[in-house]
């Protein structure tokens, strides 16, 4: 009687992963098998699934109507500076405020947990006005500059250095090294899941932000990839959903690249960071 139980309990757990595993994967699917289609029959109703003549017309068209090398570096430059400032100093500050005592840390631990609560449309308006005034409007500086560090990451990082054992830190101060030097030589190697995770999901957030660059990039020569996908997709008097659907694949493909060569470290990361 228990192990039909047990069964049955593990049957339930597979048919509600498979349905939502259903649910996750269709708009993908979608949105693959779309780009192969035409323009009327995308538009057709009832819909069809499966594409009647498969063609890379979007996809020509896609790359002859758009600059795509531009767009591709642009996104490319902004999303890794991006990745890379938040790495550098949300690691630095995770671990000042996980291992230094100086005057004001409870206070700036409270102030880092705080802005995690405010929604980023609140600040939107005045670190617009705070780029215009530096001068930085329609460049690549003004699309990566305010976002080189992060509220969660600061905490991502703090919560995984803070259950790093202090043994390691008295050790290296015995043998003369300065907090610099600790940081990289000892804490920055231990931290491997949490880099990874941190910089997985800021490269995400980066390459697929939309509203930022769409008010900052005024100009062709820095527009990034989805915001030029979302302006060039839409003509006259109608959205040309074909080319859209080619765009979109295009740009989930590099991120679904980064993901999957790093979502061990990702999968880690996430099980072993702010779980004390």
């Amino acid at each position: 009687m228990l192990g039909s139980r047990n069964r049955f309990g593990k049957w339930w757990v597979y048919l509600v992963v498979t349905v939502a595993l259903v649910l996750v994967i269709t708009p993908f699917v979608w949105m693959v098998l779309g780009s192969f289609k035409s323009e009327g029959e995308l538009r057709r109703v009832p819909p069809t699934w499966w594409p009647e003549a498969a063609s890379l017309d979007n996809y020509t068209l896609l790359f002859a109507k758009l600059d795509f090398a531009t767009y591709f570096a642009n996104s490319a430059i902004v999303a890794v500076v991006v990745t890379a400032g938040n790495l550098l100093f949300c690691s630095m500050l995770g671990y000042a405020l996980a291992m230094l005592d100086f005057p004001g840390k409870k206070a700036l631990l409270l102030l880092v947990l705080g802005t995690l609560m405010i929604p980023g449309v609140v600040t939107f308006v005045p670190l617009f006005v705070l780029v215009a005034n530096a001068g930085l409007i329609d460049s690549l500086p003004g699309l990566f500059l305010p976002f080189l560090a992060a509220p969660f990451g600061v905490f991502l990082m703090r919560q995984f250095i803070s259950g790093l054992p202090h043994d390691l830190l008295d050790a290296g101060r015995v043998d003369g090294a300065g907090e610099l030097r600790i940081f990289a030589r000892i804490i920055l190697p231990l931290c491997g899941p949490a880099l990874a995770t941190l910089g997985i999901l800021t490269f995400l957030g980066s390459w697929n932000s939309f509203l930022w660059p769409l008010v900052v990039a005024q100009t062709e020569a820095t527009y990034t990839l989805p915001v030029a996908l979302a302006l060039y997709s839409i003509g006259q008097n109608s959205t040309q959903y074909g080319l859209l659907l080619a765009g979109a694949c295009v740009v989930v493909l590099p991120l679904l690249i980064v993901f999957l060569m790093f979502q061990r470290h990702v999968i880690e990361g996430i099980a072993t960071t702010g779980i004390k």
